[in-house]
């Protein structure tokens, strides 16, 4: 087991996975659409990482399917470690990619937030690790814009959550059980104190790339941090009508309606049993 030492606290072994598939629903293929002339989206949330301070591993876990066999070319090619797993049970995913990989911490990253900070993510697992938590984030109230969101979380926590968890929002999107379980689950939200003037920077569609490849070409720095972001703003006001503020939790609320005729189909199967 890999241990290092940063900031002054003692870290056991951390990866980072980021889930990435080509068949979005609103925007196939974005992963690895380009953000300029040399760089996909992908490239840009790896590229981003690599200057974290605390990450042991990064990892792509994609799917089984053969449109994602792209994916894993590009790690192949990249020389980036990845993993293949269930499309749509993701929870599942993690939870076999942790095991393979044996990580003891995890850092979840989706694969559309080309500009996710590394010191963010390093101040979370700083908290994580100082607090003794199982599960840390900036989302449990929300005060980043979407396309800045990571998660931290045990190993032990990860796979309590694959055995028990059973709605599809919970398998889709891997952490709602943890979240939704604060009494089981130790929890920490890091809080962000600016101002902040839009409610996400991720990619979900077409429109999405504009603002992004608008704030990569202004910004010459690597990485690019979320100060760099809106000081640019600042500079540049008229930049914040490109950026879309549609709900950053419209994909989650959608598996909430999964939820419903999920707990029918189980509710309808129980009175079956009863009447045989």
């Amino acid at each position: 087991m890999l241990i290092f030492k940063a900031y002054g606290i003692i870290c056991n072994m951390i990866g980072c996975i980021i889930q990435a598939r080509m068949g979005s629903t609103r925007l196939p293929g974005k992963v690895l659409m380009l953000l300029d002339k040399k760089y996909t989206v992908l490239d840009y949330v790896i590229n981003q990482l690599k200057h974290s301070k605390l990450l042991g591993k990064i990892i792509i876990a994609t799917t089984n399917l053969e449109e994602d066999d792209i994916i894993a070319d590009f790690a192949k090619k990249n020389k980036i470690e990845y993993f293949r797993g269930e499309s749509i049970d993701v929870l599942d995913r993690y939870c076999k990619c942790a095991e393979e990989f044996s990580l003891n911490i995890i850092v979840r990253i989706t694969s559309d937030e080309p500009l996710i900070d590394p010191t963010i993510v390093d101040q979370i697992i700083i908290n994580f690790e100082k607090i003794g938590c199982d599960y840390a984030s900036n989302n449990l109230i929300r005060t980043f814009p979407a396309g800045f969101d990571a998660e931290v979380f045990s190993r032990q926590a990860l796979e309590k959550a694959c055995r028990e968890a059973k709605l599809p929002s919970e398998r889709e999107h891997v952490t709602p059980f943890m979240k939704k379980n604060k009494d089981i689950f130790k929890q920490f939200n890091l809080e962000n104190s600016q101002n902040i003037p839009i409610s996400r920077l991720t990619l979900d569609r077409e429109k999405d790339l504009k603002i992004l490849r608008a704030i990569t070409s202004k910004i010459s720095e690597r990485p690019i941090l979320f100060r760099d972001i809106f000081e640019l703003f600042e500079q540049e006001p008229d930049l914040l009508e490109l950026c879309d503020n549609t709900d950053p939790l419209e994909g989650y609320n959608k598996s909430l309606n999964d939820d419903e005729e999920f707990s029918s189909r189980l509710e309808k199967g129980a009175q079956n049993e009863k009447k045989d």
